[in-house]
């Protein structure tokens, strides 16, 4: 297969580059154009040779990211306390991680078009993309960060499938596609060939769509059916770099309340109240500043989920003391009366790993403490609901929701503090990701981020209310309480998995047709 040359190269993986910026959540949002976005990158990898394709793979990672990753420079230096020598060559370090595996998709590509027929190759591509997007989601802690079903949640209509195999199963409809209209380019000449790799695709698609639109007409017209209550949101817009000091946390105590008492005086009233992640700025054991917490919920008879420190010592008996980063559920005489910790800590923001060796990290997590993980348990009752909490950026793991939705949760709350990331792409990013669990598990989701954003998110994955950037904010909804478990739940979750096992399949095809050109 005669190289493309470099130029030629650059263009298209400069195009592919581009195209998915504007495609993607944070960049233009255009979605429609993730129908085509990787087809230059992906014919030059076709048609080009394997050095090639592992250099166009390399680059393209790399840009995307970088447009993606950004503002991890903002975060590490403006709040982390890290200088620029050290803050970019960390954000280049993780650029360069999540490039080497679009590289590596590049270069099995390279390989799977050129042995096998195009028939094959148009299934394994998608097979091979979905199957690396899942290694990266766990491996060294996992980042799996806006994958490209993603750049579909401002489409709810066409999330609805991801109740079967997640929103890998919308990246696996993406990178189809892009793969069909590529080999299209690459056989262009080939009519009978076009035909026989678009009937498949083609009937795919009208499957999906069609099971899409039914789920959508059912959903809907069981909504006045099911159980609901009523939930308040409150978004303090609290200054984080004041969010900590002593002399503030009263103030902040007080304006959560404040706004809180303000959404009591609607109708109906809320029967839960819910605060950002670390709300409570102090560890609550006997500090002074729970009074005015207990005193709200006893006096307006609501119950309070707020997230917050805490700490105790481990129950191991070694006198160790270990610290979490919790939500916090008061009932309505204002006692404690369920805890539940964040399971997905942040690498380098909430723990440093190999700390021996990485010690001049420390200062990213001084402010709020070396967190240890908590576990998935029975979720906390209140009202007619149990709910499953994910904190801050649990939200972008379908496993984590997930095993809330397994365990018996009927509402899934996101309380957050996107503060961090300032004015860049990532609350917009963080949104999108969040919108993904709600479909995945047809749960509605209450989100509850410090400076926004906030949101009402129904099980269809649509936003009902949504709060601006960087204003305080209060909202109640009412909010539907679903039951039952979706395909994904019970083990649609597999279907990433599965795509990483037909890779491996693939790749031992490929190495059992070089020994046997070998041999002959």
């Amino acid at each position: 297969m005669k190289a493309v040359t470099t130029r030629t190269g650059l263009l298209a993986t400069g195009a592919t580059v581009l195209l998915l910026w504007l495609a993607l959540p944070g960049g233009g949002g255009l979605w429609p154009l993730l129908a085509v976005a990787c087809v230059p990158l992906f014919v030059c990898i076709c048609r080009g040779s394997r050095r090639q394709a592992l250099a166009f793979g390399f680059l393209a990672g790399v840009a995307h990211f970088l447009l993606q990753l950004y503002w991890i420079v903002f975060v590490l230096g403006h709040y982390g306390g890290l200088p620029l020598f050290l803050s970019v060559p960390a954000l280049l370090l993780l650029v360069l991680y999540m490039a080497a595996y679009v590289m590596g998709f590049s270069f099995l590509a390279n390989l799977f078009v050129l042995r096998f027929p195009p028939g094959l190759s148009l299934w394994l591509l998608p097979c091979v993309w979905v199957g690396l997007d899942w290694l990266r989601s766990f491996l060294f802690s996992g980042f799996p960060w806006m994958d490209l079903g993603y750049g579909l949640a401002d489409a709810p209509a066409l999330l609805q499938s991801a109740d079967i195999w997640g929103h890998y199963g919308l990246t696996f409809l993406v990178v189809l596609v892009n793969t069909l209209l590529s080999l299209q380019v690459v056989h262009w000449g080939n009519r009978r060939m076009v035909v026989r790799l678009m009937t498949p695709v083609c009937l795919l698609l009208a499957l999906v769509a069609i099971y899409s639109a039914g789920r959508w007409q059912q959903l809907n017209s069981e909504k006045p059916e099911r159980e609901s209550m009523t939930v308040a949101v409150i978004q303090g817009n609290v200054d984080q770099n004041q969010k900590w000091l002593p002399a503030r946390q009263q103030e902040t105590v007080q304006n959560y309340i404040e706004q809180s008492r303000e959404l009591m005086l609607g109708t109906p009233r809320p029967e839960l109240v819910v605060w950002p992640e670390t709300a409570l700025p102090f560890y609550p054991v006997a500090h002074p500043l729970l009074g005015p917490v207990h005193s709200f919920v006893s006096r307006e008879q609501v119950m309070l989920l707020t997230g917050a420190p805490w700490y105790q010592r481990k129950s191991d008996g070694q006198g160790e003391t270990e610290f979490f980063n919790s939500s916090l559920l008061f009932d309505r005489k204002g006692d404690i009366v369920a805890r539940t910790s964040k399971t997905h800590l942040v690498p380098f923001g909430e723990y440093v790993p190999l700390k021996r060796f990485l010690s001049f990290l420390e200062p990213l997590v001084e402010a709020v403490g070396d967190f240890s993980p908590g576990e998935i348990h029975d979720p906390p009752a209140c009202q007619k609901a149990k709910i499953g909490v994910l904190v801050c950026f649990e939200s972008i793991f379908p496993d984590i929701s997930r095993k809330w939705v397994d365990a018996g949760a009927t509402l899934l709350v996101n309380m957050t503090n996107d503060a961090w990331y300032g004015r860049s792409s990532a609350p917009h990013q963080t949104l999108a990701m969040t919108r993904l669990r709600a479909v995945e598990t047809r749960r509605t989701i209450v989100r509850s981020a410090n400076t926004g954003f906030s949101a009402f998110i129904d099980p269809l994955g649509r936003l009902q209310q949504l709060s601006p950037l960087f204003v305080p904010w209060g909202r109640s909804d009412r909010v539907q309480i679903m039951k039952g478990r979706t395909l994904f739940v019970r083990g649609g979750y597999l279907f990433a998995p599965a795509c990483f096992v037909l890779m491996i399949v693939g790749c031992a095809g490929l190495l059992r047709r070089r020994e046997e050109e070998r041999k002959s």
